[in-house]
């Protein structure tokens, strides 16, 4: 969800304005995501990097998170949406974890949608700490289970970066990339839609070659 600052900044408004409009931008995703066939979608809303930004802007962004769980939480459970967090949760106010954990547990039953906020979230840490619970002889499965989070199949970024920022570069491996200059703010159902028309448009082959409809040949990868 990148863009929210910058957005605030054009328009001559302190950052956390771009931030509780990118709040609202998400709103309107979660809304759209259903009836566009989504069922698990991921959002980036705070990386681990983040505590090096102005210490008034990171209390906002703590504030602005419990704002929004205790604004979405009634609405959630009864759309059907399961919200859960990924990341560290030591760093994270007292109050904000008390948020989240009643969040989680009333809105566990969802089906409709799952929605992930990622809240001090650095992949790498992810993948660090899995690794380290792994036993001597860790294999590939495991490893994947130890994680306990699905592959993507699209990675959406905005605010016209072109990078993964660590975020979920395991669960990324085969994703398709799409990249957008549309601020978060301003992101909504059409673009969105726009990003999945053209990812249906692709091919996606997972390191195999496509032959003809529905037949596929793996091969060696090019040493």
């Amino acid at each position: 969800m990148d863009g929210n600052g910058r957005w605030a900044q054009r328009r001559g408004l302190p950052r956390l304005a771009g931030h509780h409009a990118g709040e609202k931008a998400l709103r309107r995703v979660v809304a759209a995501a259903p009836s566009l066939g989504i069922s698990t979608l991921t959002a980036y809303a705070f990386s681990s990097d983040n505590w090096k930004r102005p210490a008034a802007e990171v209390n906002g962004l703590m504030a602005l998170l419990e704002l929004h769980l205790s604004r979405q939480l009634e609405a959630c459970a009864r759309e059907g949406v399961r919200l859960s967090v990924i990341g560290r949760r030591d760093r994270i106010p007292t109050s904000a974890c008390r948020a989240i954990e009643e969040a989680e547990r009333l809105t566990g039953g969802g089906r409709r949608l799952h929605v992930r906020l990622a809240i001090d979230y650095s992949s790498r840490d992810s993948l660090f700490q899995a690794w380290k619970t792994m036993g001597a002889l860790p294999n590939r499965i495991c490893f994947t289970e130890r994680l306990d989070s699905p592959d993507v199949d699209l990675l959406i970024r905005t605010g016209g970066e072109q990078r993964l920022s660590d975020f979920l570069l395991w669960e990324s491996a085969y994703a398709e990339l799409y990249f957008t200059p549309v601020m978060w703010p301003d992101f909504g159902e059409s673009d969105l839609t726009t990003a999945l028309d053209e990812f249906r448009n692709r091919q996606r082959r997972f390191g195999a070659l496509l032959l003809s409809l529905g037949e596929t040949a793996a091969v060696p990868a090019q040493e």
